[in-house]
Formats: C-alpha cells, sequence, structure tokens
C-alpha cells in the first residue's frame, strides 16, 4: 500500500504535547491508522464503512 501522505493526528492526543496518539489518513476505500510515535512500526487499515463502529467500540470499551 502506499504511504497516504494527509496523516492528520486525532483530536485526543492527550498530554505529552500528544506523544500518545494515532494518525489516521482517509483514502477512497479505506482509512489508514498508525502510531504518531512510530510511524515506520506499521499501518492499521479499516474498510471506510467499519471505520465508525470500530471507534464505537474502541470507546464503549468493547474492543479488548
Amino acid at each position: 500500500m502506499p504511504a497516504p501522505d494527509n496523516w492528520r493526528k486525532s483530536s485526543y492526543s492527550g498530554g505529552n504535547d500528544g506523544a500518545n496518539c494515532v494518525e489516521i489518513a482517509p483514502r477512497p476505500t479505506h482509512i489508514a491508522i498508525r502510531d504518531s510515535k512510530d510511524p515506520a512500526l506499521g499501518t492499521l487499515t479499516i474498510p471506510t464503512e467499519a471505520f465508525t463502529p470500530f471507534i464505537k467500540a474502541i470507546r464503549t470499551g468493547a474492543c479488548h
């Protein structure tokens, strides 16, 4: 997968100048997610239609 060039840091970066944060990059068919501290570790991709349910599951603690 080519590296998306429009990475955006989460608005929930927290303290430490956003040191504990993820970045997302919307693409036509999926959302790319990476660790902002070490983006070279890899990228998780989620189909666009599954992104909102994924975030809701994280927020409610359904993803353990």
